[in-house]
């Protein structure tokens, strides 16, 4: 897990976008964040999990 633990894999992670410049945001924080980041509030996206979960059952 420790490998994806990052805003940028999280459900939370917004990208905003506009003519002057590009937003990275926490929805469920409510402020900036940047990509590589990491809270403990982490909750990865679905095709994150299927990664996690298919290193974990490589390593068993």
């Amino acid at each position: 897990m420790k490998d994806f633990h990052c805003c940028a894999t999280c459900i939370h992670f917004e990208v905003i976008r506009s003519e002057a410049r590009t937003l990275y945001r926490c929805s469920r924080l409510g402020f900036e964040t940047r990509p590589h980041y990491k809270f403990n509030c982490w909750e990865p996206k679905s095709h994150v999990r299927k990664l996690i979960k298919k290193q974990e059952d490589a390593s068993s």
